[in-house]
């Protein structure tokens, strides 16, 4: 029997679930991590004890919401942790749970995969001792450690002061935060920052309790070299023509987020390039409907607008759903939701603006620097197959395999995208797009198959 399928339990797939129940339907919930909450909801293990405020800070109301609404829900969903969506094909998702391997037909699907870090490399960044600013997050959160006794924070964008506060107020040593978007464009972007006073204030208190704390944050401060025998030991970075030095065991880095956007990819759905969010993302309507029928999207996997907005895009995708059925829906809520998502989306153009992508990155990368860890593909590897004459994404990974290892491009499929337009001389949306191959995500050998 065909089922109605949320992918991902994060704020987006929580609040869709809610909404359908609401209106009587049980839906099957799929999500990869043990508890429910996402990355930026994410739930300690059960055995842990820290308060909600330690672990989310100002969100903490709002994380507590988001998993006491899964928890009043459980007994009415069909709700599946620790299961990955890998696949999906026939009008099936193919799945691995606990071991076993299984496939669910549906009927119609939300999918709500949220977002990972988008990694601009640098020499050392294989060092052991680098890590994503998302990765360091979830040792924070979910394991209740540091990812060393002496951290840099490297990259841009608003993840990267909210994990270093997070460090800094759980008792770890940050020994500085260096931001590669320069402080004239953050004051440049107030007007549209403004949108979002309460979340602009919350951001400028965690600059502002990092510097009183004696942290340095350094503005237009680029990551140059990472250096170490074992592991990190210390880095080298760039603010105008300066070279500066730092000693560290650790590192968290990343430049903004990237929307996880393969199931939409294999599902069939239609992309579009989107300039600010500098990818291509899956088309939708402002209800949430793909191009796909019966495919719905919502929250940052279907664009980066955050977790109040990825909430607001869940439910109204479930209500876009139930539309569909023939359901009744109020449409002052519906109204209500669409016009408070516009909103965020006019913030989040102040955030792109405030955080800017630095585009001197792919011309100075040098052609040693290793770009695909998975296939060992240097920067220098890429170049030459571009000019060779190949310039679109998907034939330049068939050249040189880069993007074809385990992550299937994930983590270094935005920076050779970088690296081919650069070299080639076109715009990012001139090169094509990497298309998303199964499996989504690595599987174990030896997958037990459910009957």
């Amino acid at each position: 029997m065909s089922a109605i399928v949320i992918v991902g339990a994060g704020p987006a797939g929580i609040r869709a679930a809610q909404t359908l129940v609401a209106h009587g339907l049980r839906p099957c919930l799929l999500d990869e991590a043990a508890r429910g909450g996402g990355q930026i909801y994410r739930r300690q293990p059960e055995n842990f004890r820290r308060s909600p405020v330690t672990l989310y800070g100002f969100e903490a109301r709002k994380a507590v919401a988001v998993h006491q609404t899964l928890d009043r829900l459980r007994e009415q969903l069909d709700y599946r942790p620790d299961t990955l969506v890998w696949n999906a094909e026939d009008g099936a998702l193919d799945t691995l749970q606990q071991g076993r391997a299984g496939r669910l037909a549906y009927a119609r699907v939300i999918v709500a995969t949220g977002a990972t870090d988008r990694v601009l490399p640098v020499p050392g960044w294989t060092l052991p001792g680098v890590y994503s600013l998302g990765a360091a997050q979830i040792a924070l959160k979910y394991q209740g450690c540091a990812i060393g006794q002496r951290v840099v924070f490297a990259g841009s964008g608003p993840l990267l002061y909210l994990v270093a506060y997070q460090y800094a107020k759980a008792g770890a040593k940050v020994v500085a935060v260096l931001d590669s978007a320069p402080f004239s464009a953050q004051c440049r972007a107030l007007p549209g920052l403004l949108k979002q006073p309460l979340t602009l204030a919350k951001g400028l208190y965690y600059r502002s309790w990092l510097m009183a704390h004696g942290i340095p944050v350094h503005q237009d401060a680029h990551l140059q070299q990472i250096d170490g025998e074992q592991r990190v030991q210390s880095l080298c970075w760039r603010q105008g023509t300066s070279l500066h030095a730092l000693d560290c065991d650790a590192l968290a880095l990343a430049h903004g987020l990237r929307s996880e956007t393969q199931l939409a990819d294999l599902l069939g759905c239609h992309f579009s390039w989107n300039p600010l969010n500098r990818a291509w993302l899956p088309d939708r309507d402002t209800a949430g409907r793909s191009s796909v029928a019966g495919v719905y999207l919502a929250g940052d996997g279907a664009g980066i607008m955050g977790a109040d907005a990825a909430e607001m895009a869940g439910e109204r995708a479930a209500l876009a759903l139930l539309e569909d059925l023939g359901r009744a829906v109020d449409p002052q809520r519906t109204a209500f939701l669409e016009a408070r998502l516009q909103r965020i989306d006019t913030f989040r153009q102040g955030l792109e603006q405030a955080f800017p992508f630095p585009e001197r990155w792919a011309p100075d990368a040098p052609d040693t620097l290793m770009l695909c860890r998975c296939e060992e593909v240097s920067v220098g590897e890429v170049r030459a197959v571009v000019r060779e004459g190949h310039w679109e994404i998907n034939r330049v990974k068939a050249h040189c395999r880069v993007g074809m290892g385990r992550c299937q491009g994930r983590i270094c499929g935005a920076a050779a995208a970088e690296i081919i337009a650069s070299e080639s001389g076109l715009g990012l949306d001139g090169i094509g797009r990497l298309r998303a191959q199964a499996p989504i995500k690595p599987l174990p050998f030896g997958v037990e198959v459910a009957p």
